[in-house]
């Protein structure tokens, strides 16, 4: 004999209007209106300066698409189960195979990285020229440049 269980269904929250990020929308829309009547008067007001209207408001228009990506990306939504990390939430699944190939890579990227690192020359000479002018006071057709070298020890 079993007893019948009910599960109370999840409810994701909905957000009205904007969604969650309301300030980034409406940055986002002030920019669009603000590029859209600076562009406005650039073309109908028949200032001296039009052109610096016409390019500010197309400038503001595209600085307005950062706020657009804010909002975008501040309303994407993911579920829980996929925000589990390596660090605080492993999944049971995924322990053993998964830790053991990511241990193995580990040291194998450790392995290469050292190798680098220990191969390095200590001291590398690195050869610096320079060419100067010697007539710079003198106007004349002809000038004698000379090139001067110079070791660097890094």
């Amino acid at each position: 004999m079993s007893t019948p269980v009910q599960l109370e269904p999840v409810m994701e929250r909905s957000y009205e209007g904007v969604g969650r990020c309301k300030c980034s929308f409406w940055f986002a829309v002030a920019h669009d209106i603000l590029g859209t009547f600076l562009m406005l008067v650039g073309v109908f007001g028949g200032l001296v300066v039009h052109d610096l209207f016409i390019y500010g408001g197309g400038i503001v228009i595209f600085l307005s698409l950062i706020w657009w990506v804010f909002w975008y990306s501040g309303n994407i939504d993911v579920p829980p189960e996929e925000l589990e990390d390596d660090v605080g939430m492993i999944k049971l699944k995924n322990r053993g195979l998964g830790r053991a190939v990511r241990q193995m890579s580990d040291r194998f990227s450790s392995r290469i990285r050292n190798s680098f690192r220990r191969n390095r020359p200590s001291n590398t000479e690195v050869s610096l020229s320079t060419i100067y002018d010697s007539n710079m006071s003198s106007p004349s057709t002809s000038s004698s440049k000379y090139l001067e070298r110079d070791t660097l020890s890094i």
